[in-house]
């Protein structure tokens, strides 16, 4: 890999490979400031193409990319084996099964939540904002992986990568209480859920632990091999993208594939 990028520090199996790229590395100028990804943020289409051209250039086990058009919902694109073309699609998560193949979700605060099972034959990434967070997105991956290869939640592990932290992420009141409502529904006790987020500085507003409450979620929903978390988007401005801190920004891509 020739690109500055993340990679996960989880006991994934060596062909299961999976990165987070970095801001650094790219032709974009300020403010998308070089290694932009994103399509839709106001940089220059021919830079992101540049941009691309050169993340791919720096996988040669990868053949296809599959890209999304994000829209914070809960549908996973399952990339099947042997088509010939990847067009974009409209979803938050992608899962692939197939040496070659990537799946890619775009960030610039959202959570991204690697997943993949233990024998290393199928792997995912979510795109988790807080809208699809409390809609499913985690829980609607987990379905998709777990009834492709017929397996129980349990043999499943998880990565989350970075993401906005607690010290930044201010959020409504309602937001808090949509989470704690929904506790029970996903098996979670509504304690636990409250106890992600802290009251704010701010009158009626509340600071949210976005990686408590995918931890939290990823539990119940059955698996137990979590890893990651802890970063801060906002604040590492020299590594990551930030939309909550810049408001005009690039895009990240978390990014997970198979090898031979």
């Amino acid at each position: 890999m020739m690109l500055d990028c993340l990679c996960p520090d989880w006991p994934a199996p060596d062909h299961v490979q999976a990165l987070v790229t970095t801001r650094a590395g790219g032709f974009s100028p300020a403010p998308w400031d070089s290694l932009n990804l994103g399509t839709h943020v106001g940089d220059d289409l021919a830079r992101v193409r540049r941009n691309r051209a050169l993340l791919h250039k720096s996988l040669p086990e990868v053949r296809r990319l599959q890209w999304l058009n994000q829209v914070h919902g809960i549908h996973l694109a399952e990339v099947e084996p042997g088509s010939v073309y990847l067009r974009r699609r409209t979803a938050d998560a992608a899962a692939v099964y197939a040496p070659g193949d990537a799946a890619i979700v775009m960030t610039a605060d959202c959570l991204p939540v690697f997943f993949c099972n233990d024998a290393g034959t199928a792997a995912a990434v979510a795109h988790a904002g807080w809208r699809g967070l409390l809609n499913g997105i985690l829980e609607s991956t987990i379905d998709g992986l777990t009834r492709k290869r017929s397996l129980p939640p349990s043999r499943l592990l998880a990565w989350m990568g970075p993401a906005i932290a607690p010290c930044h992420f201010e959020v409504g009141a309602e937001v808090r209480q949509a989470f704690v409502d929904d506790a029970a529904r996903r098996g979670i006790d509504a304690a636990d859920i409250a106890a992600a987020f802290v009251a704010s500085a701010n009158s009626g507003k509340w600071m949210m632990d976005i990686y408590l409450v995918a931890r939290l979620r990823l539990q119940a929903a059955g698996i137990t091999g979590i890893h990651g978390g802890g970063l801060c988007t906002v604040c590492d401005h020299q590594r990551f993208f930030s939309y909550r801190r810049d408001g005009v920004t690039g895009r990240m891509a978390s990014l997970i594939y198979l090898k031979d």
